[in-house]
C-alpha cells in the first residue's frame, strides 16, 4: 500500500484548532483567533476630553450660580425699608447727581480716596465745617507747621445725599449693616453731615494731632478711626475724653 498521501494534501491555511508540528519539532496547539482590543491608550484621550469638558460646565455653573447669589442678596438688602436709599430735593440735602443715587460731586463735600484739601481751600468739605471747628484746626495747623507737618482735610463737611452713598456703599462692601454701622453714620446721625467732624490726613498728621489736639479743643473721638477728630472745648482744661470703641458704642448715633 502506498503509504505517501502527498497527493491527499491541500494548500491552505491550517484549520483553527488543528495541532500542526513547529520548524523544532515539537508540538504546537493553534488557538482561536480572536480580534485584539483597542489600544489603552487610544481610550486616554476620550475620557480626558469628557474630564475636561464636565470641569469647565462646573466652573461656568459655579460662577453663574455665585453671581445670581450675590445679586438676590443685594435685591434683598436694598429692598429693605429701612436701607438707605436716595435722599429727596431739599435745601442742602446735595447735588442732583447724588440726591437720585448717583456718584457725589463737590457741592456735596466729596473728595475722593486718597485725596485731601487745605483747610484755605474754599471748597463744601471746608467752608461748611462748624465755625468753631474751623477756628481749632486752624489753631492746631499752625503749631503743627512749626513740627514740619500739615494738617488736611481727607473728608469735612458732607450733605446727606453724600452721606447715605457712603453709607450703601459701605453696607455692600462689609456686608451687613451692623458692620456698615462700625464706620458710618446715617445721614440724620453723622456729625460730618453737621459739620463737627472732620477725617485729617496724613496719617503722621493724623497722628500729631492725637497726641496734641486737646490744647486746641479737638480730641479723637473713635479707637477704630484714627483720622476722626470733633470739637471739644472742655478739652482744653480737662483732657479729651475716653474714646468709643467704635461709633456703634456712641448713644449720639443712636438717633
Amino acid at each position: 500500500m502506498d503509504t505517501n498521501t502527498s497527493a491527499l494534501r491541500r494548500p491552505g491555511p491550517v484549520p483553527d484548532g488543528i495541532l500542526h508540528r513547529d520548524p523544532d519539532g515539537g508540538r504546537t496547539h493553534t488557538a482561536p483567533q480572536t480580534p485584539a482590543p483597542p489600544h489603552a491608550s487610544s481610550r486616554k484621550p476620550r475620557r480626558r476630553r469628557r474630564l475636561f469638558r464636565f470641569v469647565v460646565t462646573l466652573t461656568v455653573l459655579a460662577t453663574l450660580g455665585a453671581g445670581t447669589t450675590a445679586a438676590v442678596i443685594t435685591a434683598a438688602v436694598t429692598a429693605r425699608p429701612d436701607y438707605p436709599g436716595t435722599v429727596t430735593a431739599g435745601g442742602g440735602d446735595g447735588s442732583a447727581s447724588a440726591r437720585s443715587g448717583g456718584t457725589p460731586t463737590a457741592e456735596d463735600g466729596y473728595l475722593a480716596d486718597g485725596d485731601s484739601v487745605a483747610l484755605s481751600d474754599a471748597v463744601p468739605a471746608v467752608a461748611n465745617l462748624d465755625p468753631g471747628l474751623r477756628e481749632a484746626l486752624g489753631q492746631a495747623l499752625a503749631a503743627a507747621e512749626e513740627d514740619g507737618l500739615e494738617l488736611r482735610v481727607a473728608s469735612g463737611w458732607r450733605s446727606k445725599a453724600y452721606q447715605a452713598w457712603l453709607l450703601r456703599d459701605a453696607v455692600r462692601t462689609y456686608g451687613s449693616e451692623a458692620e456698615a454701622a462700625r464706620w458710618v453714620g446715617t445721614p440724620e446721625t453723622s456729625l460730618h453731615v453737621k459739620g463737627q467732624a472732620v477725617d485729617i490726613g496724613p496719617y503722621d498728621s493724623a497722628d500729631w494731632l492725637n497726641r496734641h489736639g486737646a490744647q486746641f479743643g479737638l480730641c479723637r473721638t473713635y479707637d477704630n478711626e484714627a483720622w476722626h477728630f470733633e470739637l471739644s472745648p472742655s478739652a482744653i482744661d480737662q483732657g479729651c475724653p475716653p474714646m468709643y470703641r467704635d461709633p456703634t458704642e456712641d448713644p449720639r448715633m443712636r438717633g
